[in-house]
């Protein structure tokens, strides 16, 4: 007896037509932020378009807009496989990133494209285009796929026309990457000597980091397999948030307005209002003080050396924000919680590092950077902050970075005095919850990311300086990017808006304090070592004290 099977019809994508581009735009998880959005978006395919077929190539956009959401992004992972399927395989492809977007969306199509990729993005203070380019292709460099990378302001510069025209005809752009070397070997100094110690010291004891809900916002580069983790002694608990909102209601409104005291004692200010939707209120205010409470006694229970928080999916349409809850965390000084018996004060005088967004990278980066400052004597106090904007000021290249909300108050240029609670945005935080808002203060600052590349972790690492502009122009960025959060202006010492863009595998990157130049030359010494020792591949770029 013969048997007959139905064989499933398998989909093939069109050949590639001579002279032509494919086009396609990874959008944001959340269709409110895509509407808002689109506009952004259009202006940057244009000018991608008009230089494009100014060389005289057609470009062809895979997917259409939508008449009914109004715009063309592609929003889900599902998406993303419908719309490769109709990609030639071969065909040169461009990635346009105006906004952030969840680089999950596309990450399966690009992995099996075999044509030439190119990843684009504006360089626009109000839109996180950048911000979205760098989370993309560190997922890139992650998963080992080769792809070219560029920039641009407006459209018209001689550098990104070029840039483009030599990827049409090579299928590169080149990149100048001459601010970067390998950690040479180092000397038998007490900084070296200190890093390896902490380093053996982790290796034997271990450490775990508490993840509530892996894999925030489409970021696979901020996802570190066990794997890797384990062998530098690091090890993860995976907790899930409905669980830290079931936490927080256990929470009494007397011990989480007594969070909210101790801010008002210590000077920090908030924008009340009333209007639930739009405006910062009491009542969003507490429950992010009972996400506090809750959080902390959870990490007691768990055991946890560090912890991360999602919240953009699940707890978002839930629960007001965690940033204000992450900022505290990451402070030696905060309102002091107990634990369930009320016996013991949770880490008291000590920060508990949080990493933003559940950021992997910035979890290993935190905590070795938590022990290395804590066994100096100095502030451990440590954030990331997304790469969000930049130009020059007075001769330098000063970047502004920001995040949301996770900023210690002993980065601000006053603590907790100078430190004001925004609402967070509506369009992305519909629950609404305050930030921990304000200007990092003037002074000398060690930066770094952990990444995966080539099936290992790497970390770059360099020296840089949190600056003070004028209170005009530190005003200008802050309304020109989002400003109800927290920015630092840094400049990264022999190291240009260019070669950084070029080389940064991550949408974050991590800052902490030193007290002055010759004590942050020192940190940064045991800090390397203390990662080299750990087996992770140390990147020096732009101008250290290490010699090499």
């Amino acid at each position: 007896m013969t048997t007959i099977y139905e064989l499933p019809t398998i989909t093939r994508p069109p050949a590639a037509e001579p002279d032509t581009v494919y086009l396609v735009s990874s959008g944001d998880g959340r269709e409110s932020a895509n509407t808002a959005s689109w506009p952004v978006q259009e202006a940057l395919e244009r000018m991608v378009t008009d230089v494009i077929t100014a060389q005289g190539y057609r470009v062809v956009r895979a997917l259409d807009v939508d008449p009914g959401t109004g715009h063309g992004f592609i929003s889900s992972q599902r998406m993303g496989l419908e719309v490769f399927a109709t990609v030639p395989r071969d065909v040169p492809l461009v990635v346009a990133v105006g906004t952030w977007q969840y680089s999950h969306h596309v990450l399966p199509g690009l992995r099996t494209h075999e044509g030439p990729i190119l990843t684009v993005a504006n360089f626009l203070p109000d839109w996180p285009g950048l911000v979205g380019l760098l989370g993309l292709n560190g997922g890139l460099t992650k998963m080992g796929k080769e792809y070219s990378t560029i920039w641009t302001v407006d459209g018209s510069d001689e550098w990104f026309r070029q840039g483009v025209a030599g990827w049409l005809e090579r299928g590169t752009v080149p990149q100048d990457a001459s601010h970067v070397r390998d950690l040479p070997a180092l000397s038998d100094t007490p900084e070296a000597g200190l890093g390896a110690t902490l380093a053996d010291q982790l290796l034997a004891e271990k450490a775990i980091i508490g993840v509530f809900d892996e894999g925030c916002m489409g970021m696979y580069n901020a996802i570190i397999d066990d794997e890797l983790l384990n062998p530098i002694g690091i090890y993860k608990e995976r907790l899930s948030q409905s669980e830290l909102w079931a936490q927080m209601r256990q929470v009494a409104d007397e011990e989480a307005d007594g969070v909210g005291q101790w801010l008002r004692d210590a000077g920090m200010t908030f924008r009340i209002g009333t209007d639930e939707a739009t405006e910062l209120t009491e009542a969003q205010l507490r429950w992010q003080y009972k996400m506090y409470v809750a959080v902390l006694r959870l990490s007691d229970d768990f055991g946890l050396d560090a912890v991360g928080i999602q919240y953009q999916q699940g707890l978002k349409n839930l629960s007001p924000a965690s940033d204000l809850v992450e900022g505290l965390l990451n402070n030696d000084d905060r309102p002091p919680v107990t634990s369930r018996d009320g016996a013991r004060v949770l880490w008291e005088g000590r920060a508990l590092p949080h990493f933003n967004e559940v950021d992997e990278g910035v979890a290993v980066d935190a905590l070795l950077t938590h022990r290395v400052w804590r066994a100096m004597g100095l502030d451990p106090a440590t954030t990331l902050h997304d790469v969000r904007w930049g130009e020059e000021y007075d001769g330098e290249y000063v970047w502004t970075f920001e995040i949301s909300g996770s900023v210690p108050a002993s980065h601000l240029d006053g603590g907790y005095a100078a430190a004001e609670g925004w609402r967070q945005g509506p369009v992305f935080f519909p629950a609404g919850g305050a930030t921990l808002n304000g200007v990092s203060r003037p002074g000398e600052i060690v930066w770094s990311r952990v990444y995966i590349a080539g099936g290992r972790l790497h970390v770059d690492i360099g020296r840089g300086s949190s600056v003070a502009l004028s209170p005009e122009e530190s005003d200008r960025r802050k309304r020109a990017t989002n400003p109800e959060w927290p920015v630092m202006h840094a400049v990264l010492h022999g190291v240009s808006r260019d070669q950084f863009m070029a080389r940064h595998k991550a949408n974050h990157v991590q800052v902490v304090y030193a007290p002055d130049a010759a004590t942050a030359d020192k940190a940064l010494e045991v800090k390397a070592a203390m990662f080299d020792r750990l087996g992770v591949q140390v990147h020096l770029c732009g101008d250290t004290s290490l010699a090499g």
